[in-house]
């Protein structure tokens, strides 16, 4: 009689090949591929859930994913298989047999993200689906202390998208999938830090909070740019954050150069 092992799937992605973490029918997703190659490995139908959905075209380099299996594969030996059986835009680099009840998402403490923006005038081929390239003047010192005001605990609502899938949790007061919130649903989040770096060619925006809602991190670049092109003054970011309205705030960023960096339990 096989047991049921929880295990810990981290893997890393290209996201530009598909339409996002999250399954949907007809439609070419990270958690569909994975749960496509567990069943061909095992006969097992599950549905692995992960941290977090990333949207179409951004990319991870260690997303965490929880699944039950029944399957008595050593752990190492379903790292082998599932690459032999995944695109090479999927890379499974760890699999843990943990607690029952760990959950990916539930069970998260802290998220990393990255946005990676190149300078340069002309993006190498080779980077243009890593990165948003914006090669336009920009007063990066400005930028840079723009984003230290979202350091903190704030309603980031300003900076949140519409997303449907969480409305309708909301009307029946059902826990938020993207950020497993036990207090019920809330746009209040806490961002630990939030740094620009500069590294040659490149533009580096890193943030590191308890949890981010649906596009925050891309309207959060968005309007950082906007500070460092003088559409908008650094302060003015505080009055953004205040106004808990999203047409405040600055456009959204293209997913391309947008990358979960880890996950904390």
């Amino acid at each position: 009689m096989n047991v049921t092992r929880n295990l810990k799937i981290t893997l890393a992605y290209d996201g530009s090949e598909f339409h996002g973490w999250q399954i949907q029918p007809g439609l070419r997703t990270v958690q569909g591929t994975l749960a496509d190659a567990i069943n061909r490995l095992t006969g097992e139908e599950v549905l692995p859930q992960g941290s977090g959905r990333t949207d179409a075209g951004v990319h991870a380099l260690a997303q965490v994913a929880s699944v039950a299996l029944e399957s008595p594969i050593p752990e190492s030996n379903l790292v082998t298989a599932l690459n032999d059986l995944l695109p090479p835009s999927i890379r499974v680099t760890s699999v843990e047999a943990v607690d029952t009840h760990f959950h990916a998402r539930h069970s998260a403490s802290a998220k990393t993200y990255r946005y990676r923006i190149f300078r340069g005038d002309i993006c190498p081929p080779f980077l243009a689906r890593y990165v948003y390239h914006d090669p336009y003047p920009m007063n990066e010192e400005a930028l840079i202390r723009g984003s230290q005001h979202v350091v903190g605990t704030h309603d980031f609502t300003s900076f949140a998208a519409s997303d449907p899938d969480r409305s309708a949790r909301i009307a029946g007061q059902q826990q938020d999938e993207e950020t497993g919130d036990s207090q019920g649903i809330t746009n209040i989040r806490t961002i630990h830090s939030s740094q620009w770096v500069r590294t040659g060619e490149e533009l580096t925006y890193t943030v590191r909070g308890d949890g981010f809602l649906h596009h925050m991190v891309r309207n959060l670049v968005g309007t950082f740019l906007q500070v460092g092109k003088g559409a908008l003054e650094m302060d003015d970011v505080a009055r953004i954050l205040e106004a808990r309205d999203r047409r405040a705030a600055g456009p959204t960023a293209p997913a391309c150069g947008l990358y979960l960096v880890s996950v904390e339990y």
